[in-house]
């Protein structure tokens, strides 16, 4: 079984593709160019934001761990991580957010149709930027994990307010919504390389299982972290009426009353027993149990990395998978 270390920031990660990712921001910045105004200031708020850069950072390591030679790996992590900030941009406006990266979010400052209008921008861009690398396995890959991330965005729409949602519902949500474009992500690192085909497939699982960790340990912090660390108010999830996973199993395994309360939040997004929510959760085991399913995802990404060669940028993608669980923001 691969080694496994305490998982560093992934600030210290970056540093084992700093020169990469220089490269990849250098594209982003002229990428973003707009003859528009608007369009170059709104995507450069958003870009500017901050965030882990997990996405692009994936298409790096994972063409670099198989000993890739070339830049196309730069420009797809630039198209990654713009249709990254598409969806952001279009989520925040779907969710009415107000706040993301510990800052107002762009539908906030500027506006929802500018937002919504922006996010088109940054999609297209990015089918731009694909199509230049002039590879159909590539614009296949891009253009399906758009199509089942739009689809995904549907699915959370169809489950907001729904406290019947069941846990498959809801995991099929984060494969669609989230794990996709980290599949997607690890796909393309490995692709461009010239890994086989059953490796090309194991860096996908790996991109796959990596998201659903994220996004599971997401939803804990939702209810365990805090506004200065995560960057989003704690317990928006349940404002929104989102069914997470704390939330089904709370709704599987508490008290009569604990259910109905539950119940009745997720319908009416209340958030006037926010706190009583919080207890009952705090005590079901609901956020252990949803921790469990993230430690199952992350053990599933570091065992399909078995057939990469060792060195800096294997040890990089296990500690990364290791820092999805344990990370506070």
């Amino acid at each position: 079984m691969p080694s496994q270390k305490p998982a560093p920031q992934p600030t210290l990660l970056a540093e084992v593709i700093a020169a990469d990712m220089q490269a990849v921001d250098a594209t982003i910045r002229a990428q973003l160019h707009s003859d528009v105004p608007l369009v170059s200031q709104i995507a450069d708020y958003i870009i500017s934001a901050g965030g882990k850069r997990i996405r692009p950072a994936l298409v790096l390591l994972m063409a670099n761990a198989w000993r890739y030679q070339g830049n196309d790996h730069h420009k797809l992590a630039a198209v990654i991580e713009f249709i990254h900030t598409a969806t952001l941009l279009h989520d925040d406006v779907v969710d009415e957010s107000s706040m993301r990266r510990g800052r107002e979010t762009a539908n906030a400052l500027f506006g929802n149709a500018a937002s919504v209008l922006v996010g088109d921008f940054v999609y297209s861009r990015a089918f731009q930027m694909m199509v230049s690398i002039n590879n159909m396995r590539v614009m296949q890959i891009l253009a399906d994990a758009t199509n089942v991330i739009a689809e995904g965005e549907v699915l959370q729409l169809m489950n907001m307010h729904d406290p019947d949602v069941t846990e498959e519902r809801y995991l099929q949500v984060i494969r669609s919504k989230t794990a996709k474009l980290f599949e997607a992500a690890t796909e393309l690192g490995s692709l461009i390389a010239g890994a086989p085909e059953e490796d090309v497939a194991a860096a996908a699982e790996y991109g796959r299982s990596l998201g659903t960790a994220f996004q599971l340990i997401d939803d804990v912090l939702d209810y365990s972290g805090n506004a200065e660390d995560t960057g989003k108010n704690v317990g928006d999830d349940l404002r929104e009426g989102k069914p997470t996973l704390p939330l089904i199993y709370l709704l599987q395994h508490g008290t009569a009353e604990e259910r109905d309360l539950v119940r009745n939040c997720i319908a009416h997004g209340d958030e006037e027993h926010f706190e009583d929510i919080l207890t009952a959760i705090t005590g079901s085991g609901a956020l252990e149990y949803t921790r469990l399913k993230a430690e199952q995802a992350s053990q599933r990404a570091i065992m399909s990395l078995q057939n990469l060669a060792p060195g800096e940028h294997k040890e990089a993608l296990i500690s990364l998978a290791n820092f999805a669980v344990e990370r506070n923001h």
